[in-house]
């Protein structure tokens, strides 16, 4: 097993795609890579932390490696908005990778490189190492699950092409 942290816009929606990914394990939704410690929902929205509403992701890299886990969350966002996803607007809402595996990094960045190419323009997704992580709220984890009607920025059809995401290898060498 091996963690990542994606920040997508609101937690809610990108918990529940995130899960809807074959090879994702396990899923938790907090605030990442901001200056207060321990901070609560109220103080991420209104009191400037510079938290990432974000989601600790576990996921098997046999049945998911990473870049092909980025590739099918690139599809729940739009990579190129600077802190804003959907309605959401507000630093917490930023788009970012983070991670705790310095080998993860040069993976990443390979990641973004490719989209950017294949959008033709910049993208404004965070990569960097994961400073700090705090565990949001009992009420927001699995929001959606426990309220299907609650906001979400993220259509259904992206939350079938995630259910149905398998990964390919492009060769019978391919390990990526």
């Amino acid at each position: 097993m091996q963690t990542i942290y994606l920040a997508g816009g609101c937690f809610w929606g990108a918990q529940k795609y995130l899960d809807a990914i074959p090879g994702v394990l396990h899923t938790e939704v907090g605030y990442a890579n901001g200056k207060t410690a321990n901070p609560t929902y109220e103080q991420v929205c209104r009191e400037g932390t510079d938290h990432a509403e974000a989601v600790k992701v576990d996921y098997d890299p046999q049945v998911a490696p990473l870049p092909f886990l980025l590739e099918v969350f690139y599809d729940a966002i739009d990579p190129t908005t600077v802190n804003r996803q959907g309605g959401d607007v507000g630093r917490q809402y930023r788009t970012g990778i983070y991670t705790t595996s310095p080998a993860d990094l040069p993976v990443i960045e390979a990641s973004l490189k490719a989209l950017a190419a294949k959008l033709g323009k910049p993208v404004a997704v965070e990569a960097a190492p994961l400073d700090n992580y705090y565990t949001a709220e009992e009420y927001h984890q699995k929001y959606l699950d426990k309220n299907p009607g609650g906001y979400c920025h993220i259509g259904p059809a992206q939350f079938a092409r995630a259910a149905a995401a398998r990964y390919a290898p492009k060769n019978g060498n391919d390990k990526s």
